[in-house]
C-alpha cells in the first residue's frame, strides 16, 4: 500500500506525539521516584493525575495500532518505562505502607489518651437512663 503525503505526515505527527508523551511520562515517573518519601512538598495526587493523563493519551494514540507495527524506538523506550514503573510501584507501595503505619500510631495514641481513666460525656448520659 502506498501512502499519500498527507497520510505520511499523519504517521510522522503521530510518531512525534507518541515519543513526546512517552518522554513526558518518563519524566513524571522519574520525578516521583526521586521525590516520593523524601520531599514533604511533593504532591502524590497531582503526580498521579499527570501519569493518568499521559497513559490516557498513549491509549488514544495507540488505539487501532497493530503492536507489530510499533517502531523499535517505542519498544525500547517502553521497556525502560516498564522498569521505571516497576520501581515506582514499589516506592508508592512503601509510601502507602508508611502512611498506614503512621495513621495506626495516631489512632492508638488517640485511643490511649481516651482510655486514661476519665469518663466521656456519652458515658454520663447513658448512666443517667
Amino acid at each position: 500500500m502506498i501512502q499519500t503525503g498527507a497520510e505520511n505526515m499523519e504517521v510522522v505527527s503521530n510518531d512525534y506525539r507518541i515519543k513526546t508523551v512517552l518522554g513526558r511520562l518518563e519524566m513524571i515517573i522519574d520525578n516521583e521516584n526521586q521525590r516520593l518519601g523524601r520531599d514533604p512538598e511533593f504532591d502524590l495526587k497531582v503526580s498521579n493525575a499527570h501519569k493518568s493523563r499521559c497513559l490516557y493519551e498513549l491509549t488514544m494514540l495507540f488505539r487501532g495500532t497493530d503492536p507489530k507495527e510499533l517502531a523499535i524506538g517505542y519498544i525500547d523506550q517502553m521497556h525502560g518505562l516498564k522498569a521505571k514503573l516497576a520501581l515506582n510501584a514499589r516506592r508508592v507501595e512503601a509510601h502507602l505502607h508508611a502512611v498506614r503505619a503512621v495513621a495506626d500510631l495516631l489512632k492508638s495514641a488517640a485511643r490511649d489518651a481516651d482510655g486514661d481513666g476519665t469518663y466521656t460525656q456519652e458515658q454520663f448520659t447513658y448512666g443517667e437512663a
